[in-house]
Formats: structure tokens, sequence, C-alpha cells
């Protein structure tokens, strides 16, 4: 392995690399790399999405629910944001709304981002799938976002539509554009009309028509909504409290044309809509005259930061030197100015004839020619693609404080936008989507490579605002593609020092932080680790991962309450109806996964299949939706919790991170050994692997979990390999493997691989048999409360109550040990059963129906078989009852070997005083008595 690389020799390779040209493939001009390889330091390596197909089962009914979404959601409304950022037409499209759209939270600061998520959907499904819809669905999104980053890297230009008169210039909401007029546009004037034909798209307060000013103390504007929802107009030269005003009486129609007008004549001012005076002033002090020469004279924008900016159209802007009288007003009503008696605007004219370019000619005859401009300037460097301005990047360097109002995470949305098009140009080879990320990954440089060390501890310290989610892995990952060092360089710009440092040095600093703010990071240090060789990298990332796995998971597999961490170790300390949020364990299945490719422990894989099985795959509504994803953002472990799918109004990081979910299901279910000498089978998935290097295709065909096994059969030509199959950590029941019907001699081992060697050919078939057990996982930090495991799947109990329902679980236990027999089977309906009257069914199952992840255990008579003794189940002062520790024994050869166990424990409780001497022998004679399953 290389000497790792230190940050600083980076960003000095990085600064030579930046100035000098990448080396492109003559043919397509794609930077040279070699993308498919994995790094050599992986020892077990994944295999392609396309390269593992689903066969029918419970993952592909999930899929298929997640595909109709897929198919059949306008993506125009995805990159409405985008196009309207970038002043292009939206077409009419609507954005998705919730987090995608400037009336979401927090100002729709987080816009952008489930794009990012849906091209990583449709690339997974293009892979897994083959369909074509797919890939055309990608193209139209690059497509649009390579016009988004051409639109933002040039000065902005007009957007024509149908006007009052001929054309007008629209302002589409979210484009953050408007017209700067010149500075002499009043002319001094003391007496004046201003007049305009305007139609807003949005009741937004507040934005303006127009506003002449220096800054927030002297002033005139006109408002189309006031805070009442009324135009206003208004003149000072001491601020709002000074403010002389108009204000009209009605709402501004939408989607219609009005015409506004104002006029200020000796100390009379009046304000007309639609050829009507709606209000009138005749004590005003102010004229334009009186506030003497202004910076700025805008259409569009205003004065005041937090002001929207006018959505919507404008068509003829006219200022004259005098006040028009009511019946030029009213004529200018369905007459162009220059129609009518009152002539073109003596100060200034502006038609919006224009169709193209940037800037508006005046007709005034004065040549005062007004120009298209952003409020913002426009990017920073070329690449810079965002569906907002890059203000947010640029106010986080200097926060010290989070506040999402102002920034929400814009490293992380940049990283969902980056991700997608890296994934898409995986799937599809489109070099544009590579152009878009690579550009993505230059001016992200160019910014951060130049901000002091310090601020980037303090940026990625900051929660929520600070948020960059997989970037690092998005980066790595961008660089393996295009072999650039100022892009390595980048990903090392985003360490986290402290985090880093402590989960190197295996100390616990997790309390407190928010949990998917900081889980992905782990999986880009590992990649980071990959690059460069620095061990630190690799051992924080096995550390945290052992912080989070067991001692802040819950039996389901997810992690966080409210989005946050407690001290290691509480569990039912931290159960809330905002528990586990469904990005964590999302992001801890990749965390688990990546740490797969350098260690082999089957722990990672354990981890796995309990996230999959159930927290994944429950997350995901059993229900169609074109419109929706329906996925859950958190899955409360309260009593009674029922889940919802469609949380936050739809379009939070959850449902995004749940659309990927549900199109990569067949991602980790087979590894191979870098030297090609084995082949893990880690899930018990019906899937078909088609292997290319050995020639072999393995197809696994099963009813797991509703069965207890599966079978692979062998197909293509022969190769010689180790066949290693996964022996889950519950399988404690038994575990068998048979090859062409003959027993594979060896003793499986729980939490291990088990190893068939030989030279596999066509034909060749692999049974797997592997016996689920009812078994419980106690809370950390309290063992009565428990969850229930039948195999890999979480049992939840399907009842309204809104307490923890009590549960006993011994009264017919079999001599294995395993608690299935105290259910019943319900019929017809598998992994379903009854206890107590109540229902037990498959988290999976994404039902509405209120569950109970966690119960009390409660076990009051020491019962065996069915056979209550009548003696009290008495029970010591750590929790631990004479039940339990009679079946922690188990399992029991015979019925002899139990009752032995009982007696033993018995005595043993007689002598601690915990139980009478006649109580015991009560005990001892029912255990005699009862009848027992085997």
């Amino acid at each position: 392995m290389a000497p790792p690389l230190s940050r600083r020799s980076l960003l000095q390779a990085a600064a030579l690399a930046a100035a000098t040209p990448a080396i492109t493939h003559a043919a397509t001009g794609r930077a040279v790399a070699a993308a498919s390889e994995a790094p050599s330091v992986w020892t077990a390596q994944p295999f392609a999405l396309d390269d593992v197909a689903l066969g029918p089962g419970l993952f592909a009914d999930k899929r298929e629910l997640m595909l109709d979404h897929a198919r059949g959601y306008d993506v125009n409304r995805l990159l409405q944001v985008f196009r309207a950022n970038a002043g292009l037409s939206t077409g009419g499209a609507v954005a998705p709304g919730g987090w995608e759209g400037l009336d979401g939270e927090a100002n729709g600061n987080l816009r952008g981002h489930y794009t990012g998520h849906f091209l990583t959907m449709l690339s997974q499904a293009y892979a897994g799938t083959g369909e074509q819809v797919f890939a055309d669905r990608i193209a139209t999104m690059v497509s649009a976002l390579t016009a988004v980053r051409s639109a933002l890297r040039t000065d902005p230009k007009m957007l024509a539509v149908t006007g009052r008169f001929g054309t007008a210039q629209e302002n589409v909401r979210g484009s953050y554009q408007y017209v700067d007029l010149p500075a002499a546009v009043l002319g001094g004037a003391s007496a004046i009309t201003l007049s305009a034909w305007v139609k807003p798209t949005h009741a937004d307060n507040w934005a303006r028509v127009f506003d002449f000013g220096n800054d927030t103390t002297k002033y005139l504007y006109l408002a189309a909504r006031n805070g009442s929802g009324v135009p206003r107009f208004a003149i000072t030269a001491n601020g709002a409290g000074g403010e002389q005003g108009l204000n009209g009486t009605a709402a501004l129609p939408l989607n219609q044309w009005s015409h506004l007008a104002v006029t200020i004549s000796g100390t009379t001012g009046t304000l007309y809509v639609n050829g009507t005076a709606v209000a009138t002033n005749t004590s005003m002090s102010l004229n334009p005259a009186a506030l003497g020469a202004l910076a700025h004279h805008w259409l569009g924008r205003s004065h005041y930061s937090g002001d929207p900016v006018f959505a919507g159209a404008f068509d003829e802007f006219n200022v004259w030197s005098r006040a028009l009288t009511a019946a030029e007003i009213t004529m200018l009503q369905n007459n162009r100015a220059s129609a009518t008696s009152a002539g073109r605007g003596t100060l200034a004219s502006y038609d919006f004839f224009e169709t193209t370019g940037g800037t508006f000619a005046d007709a005034s005859g004065r040549g005062l020619t007004a120009t298209l401009r952003r409020t913002w300037g426009g990017p920073s460097h070329p690449g810079f693609l965002a569906a907002y301005p890059e203000t947010q990047f640029i106010q986080l360097e200097s926060m010290t404080g989070s506040d999402y109002t102002k920034v929400w995470a814009p490293y992380y949305t940049a990283h969902k936008i980056l991700r997608g098009l890296l994934d898409a140009y995986t799937a599809t080879d489109d070099d544009r989507a590579l152009d878009l990320a690579s550009g993505m990954g230059d001016w992200m440089y160019s910014r951060l490579s130049v901000l002091p060390e310090a601020t980037l501890q303090r940026m990625w310290g900051i929660f929520s605002s600070g948020e960059f989610g997989g970037i690092v892995e998005a980066i790595v990952d961008l660089h393996s593609l295009t072999g650039r060092a100022e892009h390595l360089a980048l990903a090392r710009l985003f360490d986290l020092d402290r985090l880093i440092d402590a989960c190197a040095a295996n100390t616990d600093t997790l309390n407190g932080l928010h949990a998917n703010q900081h889980i992905p990071i782990f999986t880009g240090l590992l990649r980071l680790y990959d690059a460069t060789g620095e061990q630190r990298y690799l051992t924080s990332a096995r550390n945290f991962w052992g912080m989070v796995v067991p001692a802040r998971m819950y039996g389901i597999g997810g992690t966080s309450t409210g989005e946050f961490w407690k001290a290691s170790g509480v569990i039912a300390g931290t159960i809330g109806g905002a528990t586990a949020e469904t990005c964590c364990a999302y992001n801890m299945l990749k965390l688990s996964r990546t740490l797969f490719f350098h260690e082999q422990s089957p722990k990672y894989m354990d981890y796995y299949e309990r996230a999959l099985y159930n927290q994944v795959l429950g997350s995901k509504q059993d229900k169609a939706d074109a419109e929706k994803p329906l996925v859950t953002y958190f899955i409360g472990l309260t009593p009674g919790h029922v889940r919802d799918y469609t949380p936050k109004e739809g379009t939070t990081c959850c449902e995004g991170t749940g659309m990927e979910s549900a199109t990569k299901y067949q991602d980790s279910v087979y590894f191979k050994a870098a030297d090609g000498s084995a082949l893990y089978v880690n899930l018990y998935s019906p899937s078909r692997l088609t292997w290319a290097e050995k020639g072999v295709t393995v197809t696994q065909t099963t009813g797991y979990p509703s069965e207890q096994g599966t079978t692979l059969t062998f197909g293509g030509g022969s190769a010689a390999f180790g066949l290693k199959l996964r022996v889950p950590s519950w399988a404690t029941a038994g575990f068998q493997v048979t090859v062409n019907g003959a027993a594979v001699s060896g003793t499986p081992v729980a939490g291990s691989y088990f190893t068939v060697s030989r030279t596999w050919k066509a034909g060749d078939i692999v049974r797997v048999t592997v016996p689920f057990r009812l078994r419980v996982e106690k809370a950390l930090d309290d063992p009565a409360l428990q969850t229930l495991f039948h195999g890999p799947v979480n049992l939840v109990a399907r009842n309204s109550a809104t307490s923890y329902l009590p549960f006993g679980l011994y009264a017919n236990a079999a001599l294995s040990g395993d608690l299935l027999p105290t259910l019943t089977p319900v019929s017809g309906k598998p992994l379903h059963f009854t206890l107590n009257g109540t229902e037990f069914a498959p988290f999976h199952e994404g039902t509405e129906d209120p569950t109970h992840a966690y119960f009390r255990r409660s076990e009051p008579e020491v019962v065996f078989g069915g056979l209550d003794s009548g003696v009290a189940n008495p029970v010591e002062s750590d929790g631990t009852s004479l039940l339990d520790e009679i079946w922690a024994g188990a399992p029991f050869a015979t019925k002899s070997a139990l009752v032995a166990r009982v007696q033993s424990t018995v005595d043993s409780w007689v002598a601690a005083g915990s139980l009478t001497r006649a109580n015991g022998q009560t005990v001892v004679n029912t255990a005699q008595q009862a009848t027992y399953v085997s």
C-alpha cells in the first residue's frame, strides 16, 4: 500500500492538477479512469446491480410498488426548482411541495435534494430492470440540469411570455431575478406618474412591482400585496415608520393582468387599480424630487432582504414627469400608452417587446436601457449547480450557530445531486452527467480549498446547517472516475477531526449528536481510507459502528430518537413516537456493507439482514402511488404507533433514501472475494446472480423469510471457488447444507460463514436449511421490555392500546428453548400468530395498523408445558426470574435434561432464600408431569 497522503500534499497535488488539463478519451472526452475497478484494499467486492436479478417474492413485490412511482411521477415537477433558479421556463410544472419548493419547511432551503434521490432511484431501477422508461427519464433530467447549469453560467436572459399587449417579461417564482433601471429613471421629478401592467402568479406579501431607493431608509415602492394582501404604494425618507402610503382595497387576482398606477402632484397622491382610483392621500409631503438621487431603481426587487422577489410577468412600465388625469389612466386600460393621449412615459417607457437577451430598450427617447439581473449576482464558479442561489453556501462560511431557516445543510443537498448524477452516469454512460458532477466537484473545491482549517472545522460541527451527508463518499467516487487530485483533496476538506479522532481512539462522544448527520460521514471515511491509506479513517469507522450496534440499536435495526442519539445502552429510555429515523437505517446499511468490503465479519451482514428485513422493508407502505413514495420518516416504537407514510407533506430525506432502498434490495445478497476464490451468500433472497468472470450463474429460489431455507442452483460453465453461506447469529436451532442431495460435513456455527469448496458445474443444487426459533431480545436498560423475533423477522403486536402489553412466553416453551409453541399460528397468513387474543405480524408488512414493537414480559406463574404449578415466579433484584434461569439452559435433549435443570435451579434458589422448599418441590413436580414439544 502506498504511504498515506497528507491533506497538505493532496492540496498541493490538486493545485498542480487544477492547472493541468485532464487527459481525456479521444472518442468520448471522458476523463481516463478505471471506474469499474473496486479499490485494491477491498478483500470482498460487490456485484453490480445488473448482475443480480430479483426473483419473485417479498423484495420484488416491494420494489414494484416503488417502480410504479418511478414510472408515473412527472420529473418536470422535480426540475421546476432548478429551472426557476436559473430563470428558465418551468413549463407550468408545480414543485412537489414539502421540502421541495419555496413554500415548504424553512422556505424550501433544502430544495434540490429530492431530485438527486430520484435520479439515484431511476438509475438503480434501470440497472435492476433494464426498462427503457427509466433511462429515458434519466436523460430528460440530465438534459434539463445541463441547461440549468448553462443558464446559471451566464447573465440572466429574459423569459418572454404573452403579455397584455404583445410580449411580456416573466419572473419565474424562485428565479431571484429583477429588472435594474438606470439611475435617471425618475428624473428628479416633483410630479410623477408610474404605471405598470402586472400578472402575479403567487400571493407573496410585500413582493415589489418597483422599489426605488438607497436602502431601507429612503425609498418609494409599489407592492402588489402588503401585509393585508392588497396593493400598497409608499414613499419615505425615514424608513418604514415614516412611510406616506396608499393602500388598495382588494387583492390583485392571480394569473390575470392588472394595471397599477400611482400619481403624485403637490400634496396629493393617488393609487389606481385597473383604471379606478382606490386610494388618495392629500397630505403627502414627499415626492421623488424630495428624496434626491437614489442608488437603486428595481422592478421586482425589494430593499428589504427578507421580502420575496416578484413572481409573475411585467408588461408596459411607464414613468411620466407629471400626474396623469383619471381619464388618461382610464385610457391605458385597453391601449398601449403610445396609442393614448398620454403617450409614452416621458421619463422612461419599457414595452418588454424583446424576446431574447437580458436588456430592455427604453422607448421614452432618453435611452435608459434596463438590465435583467439576479439578486445574488451569480455563481462563483461555472460548475455550480443547485436549485437555489449560492448564498446558503456563502453564509455557512461565517455561521457560528445553527439556523436552518437561513442555511439548511447546503452541502447535504449538493451531495444528493452529485450522487444522483454519478449514478446516472454509471447507469446510462451519459457523459453529460459526469461533466455536471465533475463541475460540482470543481466548484466545491474552489470554495472550500481557500478557507482556513478552523473555518472548515467550525462549519462541519454546526448541527443541521453544516450537515453534508454522504458527500465524501460521492466525491471519492467522483475522483475514481476523473482521477483528478483536486477531487480527492476536496473529499478531505470535509474531515471533522474531533469526531474522527475520538472514534479512532474508541472514545464514545455520540451522546447528543444528530444521528443521520454523522452516520454517512463514516462511509465516506472508509472510501477516503481506500484512496489514501490513512489508517485512522478505517479505525474510526470500525469503532463508530460498534458504538451504534448494539448499544444504540432498536430491535428493528434502527437508531436515534427525535433524530438524535442518547447515551450508550439506553434503549427503553429513548423509545418514543419519533424513534428510528429511516435515513439512519439506510446509512447504517451502507456503512455495514462498506465495512464488510474491508473485513468479512459476519456481524456486518447480520446487522444488514436485521435492518433490511425489518425497518427498511417495513418503512415502505404496501400500496402503489404515482405521486408519493409512501415511506416513513420516523418509525415510532411506542405502544399503538401507527406508521405515517407521507410525513411532512412528502419529499423528506427519508422518503428520498426510501426510494433508493426500494430499488437496490439486491445489492448485498452476494459478494465475491477479491481474488475470486469465494462467493459470499449474505442474504437468503430469491435472486439470480450472473458471475461473468467465472462464467456461472447462481439462481436462489426461496420464500424466505416465510420459508426457513433456500435453494441455490448453478448454471453456466464450471468454476472452482468456495461458497460461503452466512449462518445467522440467531440460527441456533440447526443449520444444514446439502449439495445435490448429500449432506455436507462440518459443523455450522451461528454467526459465521459455512464454506463449501468444490468445482461447481451447471446443475449443481445446494439446499440450505435454516430453522427459525421464536426468541426475544431485551432492551439493554430494561430487560423486562422485550421485542419478539422469529428467525430474522421482528414480530409486532397489532393492538390499539397505548401502553405496553404484558405477555408471557414460557407457558409452552419447547425443549429446544423455542418459545413458538406458546403462540398460535394464523391459518393462511405466514408469520402471523396470536397470543392472548392479540395478533402478531411481521414488522416488514407496510400497513397502517397500530403496532407494538416492544412488550412488557410478564411471567407471574411458573408454568411448564401448559401446566400451571400455582407457584409465583420469583424474581431477583436484577430482574432475572426463576423461569429465565431455567430456560437459559436450553436446548434440552430430553425431558429428563430439562427436569434436571429445574431441580438444580430450584435448589440454588431455595439455598439463596428466594424460594421456599415446598414451592420448589411443587415446581419440580410440575416440570416432571408436563408434556413438551421438542
